[in-house]
């Protein structure tokens, strides 16, 4: 995805190839800013509703203690039980507030990641592409990523769960902030950085290496990148699936949890959470709702990649052409 590679100019399809300069992945001037931000916050949006009803499952299926009528074993299963229980629309509860959140976040998230990218591989690796480069630029981007979606997701969690006795999103802002205070929204921002910095380092690495192996020439190929986001995605929800399950319990203060460890009041700090999960489930414990994470994940990323990256083709190409003489 180096936007000033300058490898040899790729045809459009259905166009023969201009000058190397006028390349979808050389030419800095094309790929601006704004074409950045507003690629993310399309891709962004996209990522988070597409599969949102399986991230309803993953929320449910990582509760430590969960109602009888709400334990499932497996994600279709788990949609099927909920549409069927609680209405259709139920497993898209809270999607409102992901939209609002995923747009900004995102948008933000991938123009600093394509700076801090291109910035680092200068120095690091100068002219190429660098894997240190790409992981430390995920995860300064993660940064302002979670400082806008934190809220959210807090709020998304709590529509998501089982019996959640939240009607509406503002209901649930005005409720959680009148009993819990402004900090109920931040509560697992550490822990969800500590799960999205290792998360969007595994994340983009294994993106940009998987592009390198079957993209080398940085085309724009949908299916290239498809595919890489899909395994990217796959392998970085995988390995930080027990930091997610504790970031759920933070953003939930699930009641019952809570109550059987003898915790009045609520739950904060991801060593706190560590330790309750472990108490509760043991080692198996911090691997709840893995299938769903990874389902969810896997699509999603693609998505999320094969969006932006097509966004990002057409804007850059968009402002060439108006730039170009008749």
């Amino acid at each position: 995805m180096e936007l000033s590679c300058g490898r040899p100019a790729a045809a459009l399809p259905g166009m023969e190839a201009e000058s190397p300069g006028e390349d979808y992945e050389s030419l800095p001037s094309g790929a601006s800013l704004s074409t950045h931000m507003t690629a993310g916050a399309v891709a962004g949006i996209l990522e988070h509703t597409v599969m949102y009803p399986v991230d309803s499952v993953k929320t449910r299926m990582q509760s430590l203690q969960p109602d009888p009528k709400a334990q499932y074993k497996s994600v279709y299963g788990a949609l099927k039980k909920i549409i069927h229980t609680e209405g259709f629309w139920r497993p898209l509860r809270g999607i409102n507030v992901t939209m609002l959140g995923a747009g900004p976040a995102h948008a933000m998230y991938f123009a600093c990641y394509e700076k801090m990218k291109r910035t680092l591989s200068d120095i690091i690796h100068h002219g190429g592409n660098s894997h240190l480069a790409n992981g430390i630029a995920g995860s300064m981007a993660t940064l302002l990523h979670d400082a806008v979606m934190n809220p959210a997701e807090v709020v998304k969690q709590r529509m998501q769960m089982y019996n959640s006795p939240y009607k509406t999103v503002l209901e649930c802002i005005r409720t959680v902030h009148r009993t819990e205070g402004l900090a109920a929204f931040y509560r697992s921002y550490t822990t969800q950085l500590t799960m999205n910095v290792p998360f969007q380092a595994i994340h983009f690495i294994t993106y940009e290496f998987m592009q390198e192996q079957i993209n080398p020439r940085r085309q724009y190929n949908p299916r290239s990148h498809v595919l890489s986001g899909a395994i990217a995605g796959a392998v970085a929800a995988a390995a930080t699936t027990p930091l997610d399950v504790c970031k759920t319990l933070l953003n939930t203060q699930e009641n019952m949890a809570l109550s059987s460890v003898n915790i009045s009041g609520h739950l904060s700090g991801m060593a706190n959470a560590f330790r309750t999960v472990y108490h509760l489930g043991g080692i198996p414990g911090y691997f709840r709702g893995v299938q769903a994470r990874v389902i969810y994940q896997m699509p999603s990323t693609a998505i999320a990649w094969s969006v932006y990256e097509f966004f990002k083709y057409f804007l850059t190409k968009h402002k060439l052409e108006k730039r170009a003489p008749y």
